[in-house]
């Protein structure tokens, strides 16, 4: 099922990005895109919205005062061309907080952030709120689910990232290797190099300046070591 987003924003520049962004993901569909508050309360009693992508500095009505004034608020990602209102936007339990000009990439990690809350609040009673111990990887027009555990090794590549497998399978995913460093939890995977994240889980040795895996050898940065050492109570 296709979540159900609006899209709140004064400027049309804004509205037509976040639009276009909406149409390159599958998962999420727009159902309308609103210039102010006041047309935002006529979509939410008229429609079921999942998600509000919602600008926060608007004429007459904020987004911030919006988004107080609703009993029942969907899910949000804030957008804005000023960062000095997050800390208030995620005191109001906000996803994210993207800052304008808004690049795609940065748009992704928003929506697989909606995605992972959606999945969170789904299990949260059967699972006593155990967070998501997976994430989702694009791969053509699906979003592949990939468990933490089924991960050994991510290394950037130039635009995307490469994220192997214990099997030598191969996922390319269009996302900066910080993007996914910041998805993925961090009592698990560690950054080792700039190019370089791995799942500790998966080291078999250390030699020198590098990782033995059980299907690759990888670097250690020197501004990476002593960390990794840290980590591993060396």
């Amino acid at each position: 099922m296709k979540i159900k987003c609006l899209v709140v924003d004064d400027e049309p520049i804004a509205r037509d990005i976040l639009e276009t962004y909406i149409g390159r993901i599958p998962e999420i569909s727009l159902v309308k895109s609103c210039m102010n508050a006041a047309e935002a309360y006529d979509v939410l009693h008229e429609y079921p919205i999942d998600l509000v992508f919602l600008d926060i500095q608007m004429p007459v009505i904020s987004g911030i005062d919006f988004l107080r004034s609703l009993q029942k608020p969907p899910l949000v990602v804030f957008t804005t061309a000023y960062s000095q209102y997050a800390v208030e936007g995620f005191e109001l339990n906000a996803v994210d907080y993207l800052v304008k000009p808004v690049v795609f990439g940065r748009f992704q990690l928003a929506v697989q952030k909606v995605l992972e809350r959606i999945a969170g609040n789904t299990q949260a009673t059967a699972l006593n709120k155990t967070p998501p111990d997976y994430i989702f990887i694009r791969q053509g027009s699906k979003l592949v689910r990939v468990n933490h555990s089924g991960i050994s090794y991510i290394q950037a590549e130039r635009d995307f990232c490469s994220v192997y497998l214990p099997d030598n399978k191969r996922l390319l995913a269009s996302l900066h290797l910080k993007i996914l460093e910041d998805m993925l939890p961090k009592d698990k995977f560690l950054r080792v190099h700039r190019s370089y994240i791995v799942n500790m889980e998966k080291i078999q040795a250390v030699k020198g300046n590098t990782l033995e895996l059980n299907n690759a050898e990888i670097p250690v940065g020197a501004n990476y070591r002593e960390e990794l050492f840290k980590q591993l109570h060396l």
